[in-house]
């Protein structure tokens, strides 16, 4: 199995639906956004919300690419927004020797669940991240 940043790097979508996900992440509120896609029991780290995440949107990109009728193209780019999101945190949290996430429960803030964490290198972030969505 592949490691989450290899699956954020190996990641490939059309040209529009990766420049839809990459301006929509600068709108994206993780208390808002991701109880919406995953429910209202949210995993506790970073690393288990990408990899739920990535599995959504790999259903979301098959149903696309046999044209499922079922296909919902604003659900799509919405999972795309929250792991371009979440993965600049995921990122920047294990580049800084920090655990890769926190609890998103009743014991965090609504400041702390839409905290996106900077680095003094985060344009070095900002690549890996949007390598996928470039």
């Amino acid at each position: 199995m592949q490691d989450l940043v290899s699956r954020l790097k190996t990641l490939s979508r059309p040209r529009l639906l990766s420049r839809a996900a990459r301006i929509g992440a600068t709108g994206y509120s993780r208390h808002r956004d991701l109880r919406r896609i995953l429910g209202p029991v949210l995993p506790v780290r970073h690393g288990l919300i990408l990899v739920r995440l990535l599995d959504i949107e790999a259903e979301q990109d098959a149903a696309r690419v046999a044209r499922n009728p079922g296909y919902s193209l604003v659900r799509h780019v919405e999972v795309l927004i929250a792991i371009a999101a979440e993965s600049r945190d995921y990122i920047a949290a294990s580049r800084s020797g920090g655990p890769t996430g926190h609890a998103a429960g009743a014991a965090a803030t609504k400041n702390e669940i839409d905290r996106h964490p900077t680095t003094e290198n985060g344009a070095e972030i900002d690549a890996v991240t949007w390598e996928c969505f470039g």
